[in-house]
């Protein structure tokens, strides 16, 4: 198999020119860790990339959450030029930097919305190692950050062709769909089933020669026809499943100025407290209403313990 190997690669390299001119190859490898103090469902979600993304490389988890530069050092010792960095915050909060390395630029994300592939059964499957499609919406070349963003997901999900552990078959689709100011990531798988050959040959009958004459034409082989025109193409989702919030833009690898900054995002630490001070003037406002009743109560000498003071008309008063 090496003697193969070795006897394809080279003619190759011999094709690798068209027309006198070197073609530029893709060279991308993807650098993958977290920091300290993800949970399981991050973990089972970095598991997923990892063997989605066959020229991805795993390291061990990051120590600090201040130095991130010293992630450009990392991917250099490895030999990489993109990083995919996991982000945990207080053990519930997700953010994701994606970085080209070392020079930039870097967009910091915020994951919502988290399914694993193991989490909902997704019924899919695809090849380990196989290449996906990527389908970028339309709406990802309508701003210069979001053609931005297109590029830099192009280099980290894109699997180049020759790619270390990858093999020559593209059976699964990744779908990148913006909604709500929101990236919405999907993985399908690419699922051919074969059609039954009455289904296949059963045509509605007609009066007309003339369609007759075309569905006669139709039925001959050809060609021009392709050997699985009786299959049907259908995708099935495989997963992760997750949301992706941009927040902003650096123009060098972990640092740098911001380029851009998303100003409709809010912070989870902000809604947690929100939530916390509308749960405070609720118990304020109950906390208010047993005081006034309380002393209602006192005024009327309902209170247990407590004499109602004497009325006027009273027999005790009046003939005091």
């Amino acid at each position: 198999m090496a003697a193969v190997y070795k006897s394809l690669s080279k003619t190759s390299k011999k094709e690798s020119t068209t027309n006198g001119v070197p073609v530029k190859k893709n060279k991308q490898r993807v650098l993958i860790l977290s920091s300290r103090g993800i949970t399981y469902r991050h973990r089972h979600l970095l598991n997923d990339l990892y063997a989605l993304l066959p020229h991805s490389r795993k390291d061990a988890k990051l120590d600090t959450k201040t130095k991130l530069y010293q992630l450009n050092e990392l991917a250099d010792l490895y030999n990489c030029n993109n990083v995919l960095f996991f982000e945990a915050r207080k053990g519930k909060d997700l953010y994701i930097w994606m970085s080209k390395a070392p020079n930039g630029p870097t967009v910091k994300c915020h994951l919502q919305n988290l399914h694993t592939t193991s989490e909902l059964h997704f019924p899919g499957n695809c090849l380990r190692g196989s290449r996906p499609i990527l389908s970028f919406d339309a709406t990802f070349t309508t701003a210069p950050h979001l053609i931005l963003i297109k590029e830099l997901l192009s280099h980290i999900f894109g699997v180049p062709k020759g790619a270390r552990k990858t093999k020559p078959f593209i059976d699964h689709v990744m779908g990148f769909t913006i909604a709500d100011s929101k990236i919405w990531i999907r993985c399908f798988e690419i699922r051919e089933t074969a059609v039954a050959k009455a289904q296949a040959q059963a045509q509605p009958t007609e009066d007309d020669d003339s369609e007759k004459k075309a569905n006669k034409q139709l039925q001959k082989p050809g060609p021009e026809k392709a050997a699985g025109d009786n299959t049907k193409i259908s995708l099935v989702e495989i997963g992760p499943r997750f949301i992706l919030t941009p927040i902003v833009i650096l123009e060098g690898s972990f640092g740098g100025p911001v380029i851009y900054e998303n100003k409709e995002f809010v912070s989870p630490n902000q809604v947690r407290s929100e939530l916390r001070l509308s749960k405070a003037g609720r118990y304020n406002q109950r906390s208010e209403q047993r005081i006034e009743r309380q002393a209602k109560k006192g005024d009327l000498g309902l209170r247990t313990g407590e004499e109602k003071p004497p009325g006027e008309l009273e027999d005790r008063v009046l003939f005091a």
